[in-house]
């Protein structure tokens, strides 16, 4: 099947072609039609829900460069400003309107006439937001956005000098790949001392989220945040005792594979103790991967990847690069991490991240074009709702071109041994990936299990998990106090609670996805783009179904995929 990429182009029915936000009132006259619409048939119900989707992406595009810019920039108090009047100004006059919409559509005589495909499933999720919709929690989340701001205000500014020279925190993580063991210790205690230094600031605002997370929960009816969290979700398709299943599962099947890598990696590298800073760096002492230099051939090289697959993947990448979407390098007073932030009117989403120069930056710009691709696929879905995909497909989509690429990794290395160090290194990480997304969210329900919790116990708790999922190998001895506060890295943690148990599910997918691929790959890319172009029209199960895999995360299944990865791992290493 030839697809093609559309440029962009905004249509507008319902908001005037020239409309620009700038306060509330400046909307609200579009709320107030929108709300005053009457429905009379099917027809007007139809048209009811294409004329908010069109408001309701324009919001969400306007609230994204508004992120975005802030995010690129977090000293500029003019970003800071124009995000928070979009938070304490426009989100919470619109929650209001959208719970009335909301029962609109469901208490409508025409809602059992809306077609099966993509209304089913939006419905479902109306019907939830309506369960747990409450007018007092409209405050709460007003003052929940703006506490999140704070950690990559707080940690995104965090500098440490290197041979006379200011790094950022990911800039210097690259001198874990030295091979000059002292260096490695020097950089790994001054990344780590930097981020102890604000250790008590993060506690104390990780401490302010969970007491309004846990007010959020009791006002809706919940006994705790995380019940709450599943319905606010839209987790229709696994419960707490299944990520529970998948935390025992984990234990069980990847633990024993991660110790014997420590093992080996203690052994190769000739060390008494294995320490944290000897986890990246070569064992054969080889030097450091250096898939690029700069963001721009980054992201050159990855459009060369993209089209060496298919064409349709090359095509959407360079059409973000026309339309400026990328801000790739790392830099001082820019926040951590990540993202590709959809941008719902336009159809082309941004990527963010922090690039230097590391195999790790390769992979995540994959990782991230995977949801660019995603984004751009699904751009011409009629509705909004059809667009908002779950995260346990969103990460499909990233996790399997990571992994689905790995065929034309030569284009990053002159060198074709270099290219295979990298694939090795790569599906290392995965086997480091599961333990540590069930780590993060064994911690999770803890938290919100036990939300009175003091930080002492909180440190305590942490402990005990992070030892059931971690190496036995690795020497913590004289730095145990990094070992304890390794979670407050986890941005998900303080600004999408209980976002990333997703991660480990779609791992997994992308693990058959990729296994496909081995077999047939015209085939599997093939299924893979279908199942992505569905967006959220068909439940989960039956969007991993069309991408030719199961959706599964028991002890049986991982232990399947894990015998495929170390066989891949293996073979690799042999050839």
């Amino acid at each position: 099947m030839t697809r093609v990429v559309s440029p962009q182009k905004i249509t507008r029915k319902f908001l005037a072609a020239d409309f620009t936000l700038s306060s509330w009132e400046s909307v609200l006259p579009y709320f107030e039609k929108l709300s005053e619409t009457k429905i009379n048939s099917l027809e007007d119900l139809i048209e009811f829900c294409q004329n908010r989707s069109e408001l309701e992406s324009y919001l969400s595009e306007n609230f994204a460069w508004r992120y975005i810019k802030m995010s690129c920039d977090n000293q500029n108090e003019a970003h800071q400003q124009s995000y928070q009047q979009f938070v304490n100004e426009i989100m919470p006059n619109a929650s209001v309107f959208e719970d009335a919409w909301n029962n609109k559509v469901m208490q409508s005589p025409f809602a059992a006439e809306l077609p099966q495909e993509g209304y089913s499933i939006m419905l479902r999720g109306l019907k939830k937001s309506i369960e747990i919709f409450r007018e007092e929690n409209i405050p709460l989340f007003t003052e929940l956005q703006n506490l999140q701001t704070q950690y990559g205000a707080a940690t995104g500014g965090l500098m440490v000098e290197i041979d006379g020279v200011e790094k950022t925190l990911q800039q210097a993580n690259a001198y874990l790949e030295s091979n000059d063991r002292e260096k490695r210790k020097e950089v790994y205690e001054k990344v780590s001392g930097a981020r102890l230094a604000i250790q008590e600031k993060l506690d104390d605002l990780f401490d302010q989220l969970i007491g309004k997370r846990h007010q959020v929960a009791l006002n809706a009816g919940f006994a705790n945040y995380r019940d709450y969290a599943f319905a606010s979700l839209g987790r229709f398709d696994y419960t707490p005792a299944d990520c529970f299943e998948f935390h025992s599962a984990v234990a069980k099947t990847v633990v024993p594979m991660i110790n014997r890598q420590a093992e080996k990696r203690k052994s190769v590298l000739g060390v008494t103790a294995l320490k944290p800073w000897d986890k990246a760096v070569d064992v054969l002492g080889r030097e450091p991967l250096k898939p690029f230099e700069t963001g721009e051939e980054l992201l050159n090289k990855t459009i060369e990847v993209f089209d060496q697959m298919d064409p349709f993947l090359g095509n959407c990448l360079k059409e973000m690069v026309k339309l400026d979407r990328f801000d790739l390098d790392s830099r001082k007073g820019k926040n951590p991490g990540g993202y590709n932030y959809p941008l719902e009117e336009s159809g082309f989403p941004f990527i963010f991240m922090n690039a230097a120069g590391q195999v790790r930056d390769m992979v995540t710009l994959l990782h991230e074009g995977g949801h660019a691709v995603h984004s751009i696929l699904t751009k011409d879905l009629a509705l909004n709702a059809f667009r908002n995909f779950p995260s346990e497909v969103a990460e499909l989509a990233s996790m399997s071109m990571e992994l689905i690429t790995m065929d034309y990794w030569d284009t990053y290395f002159a060198d074709p041994q270099a290219a295979k160090r990298a694939k090795i290194k790569h599906l290392e990480d995965i086997l480091d990936t599961l333990p540590w997304v069930a780590t993060i969210d064994a911690f999770q329900h803890w938290i919100y299990e036990n939300p009175s919790h003091s930080p002492a116990e909180r440190a305590q708790a942490w402990n005990r998990i992070y030892g059931q999922f971690s190496d036995r190998i690795t020497d913590w001895s004289a730095h145990e106090d990094v070992k304890t506060k390794l979670w407050q890295k986890q941005l998900h943690l303080f600004e999408v609670p209980f976002y990333y148990i997703e991660y480990a599910i779609a791992q997994l997918g992308a693990l058959a996805v990729w296994r496909n691929y081995c077999q047939n790959p015209t085939q599997a890319l093939d299924k893979y783009l279908n199942a992505l172009s569905l967006g959220y029209t068909k439940p989960i199960k039956e969007i991993y179904a069309t991408a030719g895999i199961e959706f599964n995360f028991s002890q049986a299944y991982i232990q399947e995929l894990m015998d495929f990865l170390a066989q891949k791992i293996q073979q690799l290493e042999e050839s």
